[in-house]
């Protein structure tokens, strides 16, 4: 294979340079989805907001696993409008806004970069903050692609999340202060998403507009 002489000397930050969804009407569901773990990782990994590369957080301490693909959606920033969805606190983790994708086919590898569409999201508050997790679904999947809203998953799938956002960060003499009561479905969920979005142009859009 002949080489040219071209190529990319930098990856998009997947955070910063990659954009949140399609901008075409109809499509506001539809999101990118940047994948830092799968349900096989015993291992918590995290994006480096400052070089973009996955990286290691912690090691699992407990034996839950993640049952569903789980990660962020770029250009989104957990601050003060996505705080003001949640009565119970008056600020927000500070984070890209988590997801978690659910696939009849799985998916054992990351970072990954794919599709979702989202069903709703779990209001959850960890130390006062608030943390939400969208949940959604790899799109075209071809056993639940048809799903549109929360509701129409099992409850258990929902079930098994809660319990394992509430258990991961187990450690000994670690007081948790968690909740994660609060499920809701795809209209709520696009409110979080969109209020994220505001979050993040409003605290990062004037590094786009000097580039």
């Amino acid at each position: 294979m002949s080489f040219n002489g071209e190529f990319h000397r930098s990856r998009p930050h997947p955070w910063h340079g990659l954009k949140s969804r399609s901008d075409k009407a109809g499509e506001e569901h539809i999101v990118n989805a940047f994948i830092e773990m799968t349900p096989d990782d015993v291992v918590k990994y995290e994006i480096d907001k400052e070089t973009g590369y996955l990286c290691v957080d912690r090691p699992q301490r407990t034996t839950s696993r993640l049952p569903a693909l789980y990660g962020f959606i770029p250009q989104t920033y957990c601050g003060s409008n996505v705080a003001k969805l949640c009565d119970k606190v008056d600020e927000a983790d500070g984070d890209p806004l988590d997801i978690c994708i659910y696939t009849e086919r799985r998916i054992e590898r990351a970072p990954i970069l794919l599709k979702a569409n989202i069903i709703g999201g779990i209001q959850m508050i960890d130390d006062g903050e608030a943390d939400d997790k969208i949940i959604a679904i790899l799109e075209d999947d071809h056993v639940w692609g048809k799903v549109t809203d929360i509701s129409e998953m099992s409850p258990i799938a929902v079930e098994r999340l809660q319990h394992y956002f509430n258990t991961y960060k187990i450690a000994p003499g670690k007081k948790l202060n968690i909740n994660v009561d609060t499920v809701y479905g795809r209209d709520r969920a696009l409110e979080v998403l969109q209020a994220s979005m505001d979050d993040y142009w409003a605290d990062f859009g004037k590094f786009h507009e000097e580039k």
